[in-house]
């Protein structure tokens, strides 16, 4: 059994047609996959249904062999927008996953310090979100959601409001952090280049369906020299040729 497993996942919201349908995926421990897709195809609906924040009207989806039924500490999500408290300085936004629990201990503490290091945040943390540049708190974003160690982290276009640099800047963030931990990754984006640098495993949606299955066969660890190599040039194409068939198809 797969690390995360959908089997003939559905849902429908009451009044409209399916928005997910008869969907077939698996995620190995571990792994890095992307969803890329046209707006409406259904990926924010999957990603919540794998975080237990939605339930599958048709089929289940399983996390290490159990029912997902719910959101719990083995996982972590990370929202479009950032969504820290304003009231909150960046520690304490980082400590709130912990805070909800109990009252966070030294050892907490300091391992939310030394997430905010390793982000390049070690001078803000004492510092309030309206104080941040728009890439620091998604930064901040990041470390609440790896807090807890999640053994799944799924995003939602976390970076898709920064410019192109500060974008790059964050992938590579999320790479080394992710491949440290060995967190496994369901990404939400609509960006081709953004899905074929971060990930083992590309989902074209369209329609509410997997309409392809790309595995991306580029070197670790993936730096600048990636980007402009002729491998990575020609798996965009294959991305963007599934997704022009399917939006032909439809």
């Amino acid at each position: 059994m797969s690390f995360l497993a959908m089997r003939q996942v559905g849902f429908t919201f009451p009044g409209w047609p399916p928005v997910v349908s008869e969907v077939d995926w698996d995620v190995e421990e571990g792994e890095f996959h992307c969803l890329v897709g046209r707006s409406g195809c259904g990926k924010t609906t999957l990603l919540k249904l794998a975080a237990g924040l939605l339930h599958p009207d048709e089929g289940h989806i399983r996390l290490r062999d159990a029912e997902l039924i719910a959101p719990g500490p083995a996982l972590g999500f990370v929202f479009q927008s950032p969504t820290l408290l304003e009231w909150h300085r960046v520690l304490d936004n980082v400590l709130l996953p912990v805070s909800l629990q109990h009252r966070p201990t030294v050892a907490e503490i300091d391992k939310a310090q030394q997430l905010l290091a390793q982000l390049g945040l070690s001078a803000h943390v004492r510092h309030y979100p309206r104080q941040l540049s728009g890439g620091q708190q998604s930064r901040v974003a990041l470390a609440r959601a790896l807090i807890l160690e999640p053994s799944l982290l799924l995003l939602d276009e976390p970076f898709a409001a920064l410019d192109a640099i500060t974008r790059e800047e964050l992938q590579d963030d999320l790479l080394h952090m992710c491949r440290t931990r060995r967190t496994t990754v369901l990404f939400v984006t609509h960006d081709i280049a953004e899905a074929v640098y971060l990930a083992d495993r590309v989902a074209v949606m369209e329609g509410g369906r997997i309409a392809a299955d790309i595995r991306v066969d580029l070197a670790r660890p993936r730096s600048a020299a990636t980007r402009t190599s002729a491998a990575f040039i020609q798996h965009c194409a294959r991305v963007r040729a599934a997704m022009h068939m399917e939006a032909v198809a439809a």
